[in-house]
């Protein structure tokens, strides 16, 4: 299976072809996926080196002259480094245009903590208007990619990921889907914690919601599951800062009493390199983490 970094290099070239309104900004991170599209449109697949907070510029001046500019690079560089940037050159001048970001919490774990970005979708938050994809497995990376090139004039941000589930689900770049239900609570597994919570959940009463798209938060959705189970008690499991989410579930339940849960990336910063797997059971985001936590406050209902 490819992953969805290369996913994203070969769908976004095909759409290149397609569309003439959409342009490649890159800041040295991902060239070579775009070798042939360059060569094939050297006006429209620009690099402009290790310089993100140009990256940015050049993409909100794109979408001024009516183009609609997607840009790539590592969360780290594409939110927070540039956030200035995303703030004025995108919202402030009221132009559109899509973020495509790799590397997230921890896909690197040996390019050190200037590689991992926890907190972009906590950062992006404090803006408005921005549509927040997450996929968990590069089919729906392709499906939500392509549903953001043709959205318009929207803000979107698209978190690709090196973690994938073993499975695509059908997705459409709006609610929650229902994967489980159970008289138990609800747990919202977000993207490629899907495969993980699906495993921790087995065997317990519990409903299972899965998120691709996060913003907008789908508070229609979790108050249904929520009446249909008949319980509020609400775990969200979230591949970056833990809590991220937890003020839009808050608010989708603010007229019922509910318990809510939020897991994901801790505060703490690990400052060991290990790899993928020890970084997410270090976080508890394995399925034996997710379990004991899942379990234990679905056991706790008073």
């Amino acid at each position: 299976m490819d992953t969805m970094r290369e996913r994203f290099a070969a769908v976004t070239s095909r759409l290149l072809e397609e569309d003439p309104r959409l342009a490649v900004v890159l800041a040295d991170i991902g060239t070579a996926g775009f070798a042939e599209a360059a060569r094939r449109h050297p006006d429209r697949v620009v690099n402009v080196g290790i310089r993100e907070q140009l990256l940015i510029g050049v993409g909100g001046g794109l979408a001024l002259t009516g183009l609609r500019p997607i840009l790539h690079t590592f969360a780290s560089f594409l939110v927070e480094r540039p956030f200035e940037q995303v703030k004025l050159d995108f919202g402030h001048q009221g132009v559109g245009g899509v973020l495509v970001s790799a590397g997230g919490s921890y896909d690197w774990p040996s390019g050190g903590f200037t590689h991992m970005a926890p907190g972009d979708i906590a950062l992006l938050d404090t803006l408005d208007g921005w549509t927040v994809h997450v996929p968990g497995h590069p089919d729906e990376a392709e499906t939500l990619l392509r549903h953001a090139a043709s959205a318009g004039d929207d803000k979107v941000y698209v978190r690709l990921s090196a973690q994938a589930n073993h499975a695509p689900r059908a997705v459409d770049g709006a609610g929650f889907r229902t994967l489980r239900e159970g008289r138990g609570g609800v747990v919202v597994a977000v993207g490629p914690m899907l495969d993980h919570v699906l495993a921790a959940t087995e065997g317990l009463e519990v409903t299972v919601l899965y998120a691709t798209t996060v913003r907008p938060f789908d508070a229609a959705g979790l108050r249904a599951a929520a009446g249909a189970a008949g319980s509020a008690d609400v775990v969200l499991v979230e591949p970056y800062l833990a809590g991220t989410s937890t003020r839009f579930a808050n608010e989708a339940l603010a007229d019922r009493p509910h318990r809510l849960l939020g897991l994901g990336v801790d505060r703490q910063e690990l400052r060991r390199y290990g790899q993928l797997d020890e970084h997410l059971a270090a976080h508890g985001l394995d399925p034996r983490g997710l379990r004991e936590r899942i379990a234990g406050f679905v056991a706790a209902r008073p």
